[in-house]
């Protein structure tokens, strides 16, 4: 069975850190195109945040985040890891782990999705 886990969550100020960690098991994430998505409140569809694709390709940022969030992986803990510095309220969301995504006309899709997890950021 598979699984994505996330951890790392919580209420930080405006201009804070916080990382994010994804545990995979039952497949093994350097093999899988992963990522991160968000919902943020009021929203009803989740956005592309970051993503690392299993090759050495370039890892691919929204524009609302490239510079501030970083996306990483530690293939000996099947971990992925998600960096984000410099919040703003605007980063309030909801965080999903995902592995497995492609694109499609409409946007993105993924095989796996974690729970998700809360991140808050106050002004």
């Amino acid at each position: 069975q598979v699984q994505l886990v996330e951890s790392g969550g919580g209420a930080v100020e405006s201009g804070g850190s916080l990382r994010l960690a994804c545990a995979g098991s039952g497949l093994t994430l350097s093999s899988w195109h992963v990522g991160w998505f968000r919902l943020p409140p009021g929203k009803e569809e989740r956005e592309f945040v970051a993503s690392s694709p299993w090759t050495s390709a370039t890892k691919s940022y929204a524009d609302s985040v490239k510079g501030r969030f970083i996306i990483s992986r530690d293939s000996t803990k099947n971990m992925v890891y998600f960096q984000m510095n410099s919040l703003g309220p605007k980063d309030t969301a909801v965080y999903y782990c995902a592995a497995g995504i492609t694109t499609t006309d409409s946007g993105y899709r993924a095989d796996y999705w974690g729970q998700g997890i809360q991140v808050t950021v106050s002004s």
